[in-house]
């Protein structure tokens, strides 16, 4: 099975499809008469454009926009904040994922810092392993600091599912989960945040693993009420090419609609089960503040209230100051997509991954993180 998978893989980095396709979309860019801005909402397109020299393979005929879909990335610092307070308590063993560990909070101190100094942070693999830890650990109170997108917010509502079942009454979870929809309808609603920029964009290419879960059907509202372009797109090299190929030929031909070119594993309608499961233990809130696009409504999750006692955020009280970015950090303006890391002055000195300054250098899918990694790079030269 994984020898045909790697097969299949391959066959989308083959260089001359590459190539070949990289030339149609040349030439349906010369009869656009434009240079096209595209914007890919994914962090894992961001790395899979730079890692490939996508950008370069298509400099002056697309000019990709680094959406904010990086979940470490968006994750505004009084969340940060927050997690490192309850990281502090003696009583409290907090886990998340290994990005979120590392981003640094307005004292310029991070979740790895607190376990420096003797606190009990823990990185996880998956949620579930917060279960076995508050197992063996009857007394302590286990918080398990939720993030992510569509793609992950499942898997929380399953931990939570399950601590119910057990009865447990030591595990927590503070949910950061956020949507995909909400953040794509923000930016179009409202393209310029004063203190930021203004975002110009002309086509989206979709996120390919959140898409898994909530399908294309989110997406028509963009197309048809925006008269924006949206491409759902896998990973690879050929993935994204044919993405932009048909983001070009929808802009030729007049057309906004979408398209699913990750047919192998994106439907229409998703993956209803974990839709239904999602919607069995959250709901909407009002508000949530991103990093990079400030308060969106009905953009996250919480806690539906019959699983309430075990949201973090009813059973803690805690009191926080107003939280400090650092000053010379352009990574909300990187997020929105009116800069790139480049454009910043602590790029590749100051700020690098072994010591960010910025939510952007240090997840994995973080912008900053791909130009630092891959900027010198490119596998496919015409």
């Amino acid at each position: 099975m994984k020898a045909a998978e790697g097969y299949i893989l391959k066959a989308f980095k083959d260089k001359d499809k590459v190539l070949k396709l990289t030339e149609k979309i040349r030439r349906l860019s010369e009869e656009l008469g434009r240079t096209v801005r595209i914007m890919e909402f994914c962090g894992g397109h961001t790395h899979a454009i730079m890692k490939h020299g996508i950008d370069q393979l298509l400099d002056g005929v697309v000019r990709f926009v680094h959406g904010p879909g990086c979940p470490v990335c968006v994750m505004p610092m009084q969340r940060i904040d927050l997690a490192i307070e309850l990281a502090k308590r003696e009583d409290v063993i907090l886990c998340s994922y290994g990005d979120l560990l590392r981003v640094p909070g307005s004292r310029r101190k991070s979740l790895l810092d607190v376990r420096a100094e003797g606190g009990d942070v823990r990185m996880v693999y998956s949620c579930l392993d917060t279960l076995k830890i508050a197992r063996e650990n009857p007394d302590k109170k286990v918080i398990f600091f939720a993030i992510g997108f569509e793609t992950t917010t499942p898997q929380t509502a399953v931990l939570i599912k399950k601590a119910k079942e057990e009865g447990m009454r030591n595990l927590f979870v503070v949910s950061n989960h956020v949507i995909t929809p909400a953040a794509i309808q923000h930016i179009l609603n409202a393209p310029e945040i004063r203190e930021i920029g203004k975002v110009e964009i002309d086509a989206f290419i979709g996120p390919g693993h959140v898409s898994v879960i909530i399908g294309t059907k989110p997406y028509h509202y963009f197309a048809e009420e925006f008269l924006k372009p949206v491409v759902i797109a896998g990973f690879e090299p050929l993935d994204v090419l044919k993405a932009v190929y048909l983001i070009l030929k929808q802009l030729k031909e007049g057309r906004a609609e979408v398209e699913n070119e990750y047919t192998r594993f994106v439907t229409y309608e998703g993956n209803v089960k974990a839709q239904r499961l999602v919607a069995e233990v959250f709901e909407l809130r009002k508000t949530f503040e991103w990093r990079g696009l400030g308060i969106i409504p009905y953009s996250s999750l919480k806690i539906k209230k019959d699983y309430e006692e075990f949201d973090a955020e009813k059973v803690f009280d805690v009191s926080l100051p107003e939280p400090k970015e650092h000053p010379a950090c352009i990574c909300g303006k990187v997020i929105r997509g009116v800069a790139k890391p480049t454009d910043c002055k602590l790029f590749g000195n100051v700020c690098t991954p072994s010591n960010p300054l910025g939510s952007c250098m240090v997840s994995s899918e973080g912008a900053c993180a791909a130009y630092y990694k891959y900027r010198r790079g490119i596998v496919f030269h015409r």
